[in-house]
Order: structure tokens, then C-alpha cells, then sequence
């Protein structure tokens, strides 16, 4: 099942994207009646994918992130793979959806991509074992972990780096019937001239910490909710943008995700 939210004509809804054989140009939004938790009713209307606009699949009650959960990553940012999962967080306000532009700020001099596998939790839960943490899955995501790595380096913490409005893209929608090991993620930097150059390639096999694993230590850490999102980490080729370039990450089993940057 695909699950998105969306603008409509007559407003908002969370929906299910029914192909039908013809591609999304031809696919039916179901909506969804409240939320896509559970067990999902539907209220019967129906809209055609193209009088839409896709928005961020979920407005997270909050983001939690894995650090350098990637060997190659964690090397080309100058330190080892860490033991333990490496936990932080990025606020719910950094979310955007697909095609919104993400912000360059002012402040900054460098803002670079990271594509990622991204989680999201369907229901209340509290230290889950790693075995049973697809219980608690809703479905699977992408997402970009826009970082100021100039303010990264020296904050000495992350918040500010990682959490600017726009600093969050999601999308374009969730998958809840996918095998999330060893699929392909993949970051394109397409330029102003109408140049593209592919930044990142990387697997979900390369993980240094599994979804289990990371679910069951985050759980321990703190309860989480029905839509919060968890990025799983970055594969190596993590690279700066600039205003007038779009990032695309596309995930196998997913789709793509795009996004421009604009000056802030």
C-alpha cells in the first residue's frame, strides 16, 4: 500500500494511491478517513492523481536520526563507525514535502544532502525488542537530512546545523508492504545548466546498526508515537548544494524525491 497525504480541491486528506496499471499519471487518491493508522477506513472520495499535489506523507510528532550508521560515511566525515547507534534529533518544523524548496540560509556556507531510508512508526510503543520492531512499522519513506555543515562543525553539536525550517524534506509517499534490506539509495545533484551528477550510491545492506537494532535502542530511550519518522543514516558522498540546484534522492521500492534550493 502507498499512503500519502495530499492537497485536493476541496482541501486535505491523507490518501491511498491506487495505481492502475497505467503509471501515477493515471492513479486514484482514496481517501482515508482521520488518519492511516491501523486498520485504514475509507470515506469514498476519490480523486485523480494529476488534481493533486503531494505533501509530506506525515507531519512527525518528532524526527529521530541515526549518525554515521554508513562505514564509508562515518570515514569521509573523519571518525569511526560508532558502537552504539548514534541518536539526534531535528524538529518537526524542518519537514517539507516533495517539490517545496529548501532554504539556503543566509547564515550558512555550506548546506549539503543526505539521502536516506526513512522510518515511520504506527503506534505507541516503549522499548521494543529489535525482533519484533516490524510490529511497529507502519511503513518506509524518503527523506533528506539537510545539513549546514559549516555550523555543524563549529556548534559542536548538531541542532542548529540540522534543524532549520526546510531542513527535512519526506516524501512522496509511504510504503507499508516493502522489505526495506538491501535496497538501493541514491542522491543525483541536478545543476541550473541542465548538468546532473550523482553524489551518493549506497545499500541498506551496508547498515552498520540494523532497523531492529536502531528501533530497540532508540525505544529504550524514549516512547515513540504513531508518525514519528526515523532517518537511518547516510551513505558516503554527502555534498554541498546551491541555490538554483535540485537534489534528488530516489529509493528502490519507493520512488524519488525532489527538491530545490533557493536563496534564503
Amino acid at each position: 500500500m502507498k499512503l500519502a497525504r495530499i492537497a485536493h480541491p476541496q482541501g486535505f486528506a491523507f490518501v491511498e494511491i491506487r495505481e492502475n496499471g497505467g503509471g501515477e499519471s493515471d492513479a486514484i487518491c482514496a481517501e482515508i478517513d482521520q488518519h492511516p493508522f491501523g486498520e485504514p477506513t475509507f470515506t469514498g472520495r476519490e480523486w485523480p492523481m494529476p488534481e493533486v499535489r503531494l505533501l509530506a506523507p506525515i507531519l512527525p510528532p518528532k524526527i529521530v536520526c541515526i549518525g554515521k550508521n554508513y562505514a564509508e560515511h562515518a570515514a569521509e566525515m573523519g571518525s569511526e563507525a560508532p558502537e552504539s547507534p548514534l541518536i539526534f534529533l531535528k524538529p518537526s518544523t524542518a519537514v517539507v514535502g516533495p517539490g517545496n524548496e529548501i532554504v539556503y540560509p543566509p547564515s550558512s556556507e555550506r548546506v549539503d544532502h543526505e539521502g536516506e531510508l526513512a522510518v515511520v512508526i504506527g503506534q505507541p510503543c516503549k522499548a521494543v525488542p529489535a525482533s519484533r520492531a516490524a510490529e511497529v512499522i507502519l511503513g518506509y519513506t524518503i527523506a533528506n537530512d539537510v545539513t549546514a555543515r559549516d555550523q555543524q562543525a563549529s556548534d559542536g553539536q548538531w541542532t542548529r546545523a540540522k534543524g532549520y525550517d526546510s531542513f527535512c524534506p519526506l516524501g512522496p509517499w509511504i510504503v507499508t508492504d516493502m522489505d526495506p534490506s538491501g535496497i538501493d539509495v541514491r542522491s543525483t545533484l541536478h545543476h541550473a545548466d541542465g548538468s546532473s551528477e550523482v553524489r551518493q550510491e549506497g545499500s541498506t545492506s551496508q547498515f552498520i546498526h540494523t532497523i531492529g537494532e536502531i528501533i530497540e535502542y532508540i525505544s529504550k530511550v524514549m516512547t515513540l508515537l504513531p508518525g514519528d519518522v526515523i532517518l537511518t543514516g547516510t551513505p558516503a558522498g554527502v555534498g554541498p548544494m546551491t541555490p538554483g540546484d535540485e537534489i534528488e534522492i530516489e529509493i528502490e521500492g519507493i520512488g524519488s524525491l525532489r527538491n530545490p534550493v533557493v536563496a534564503g
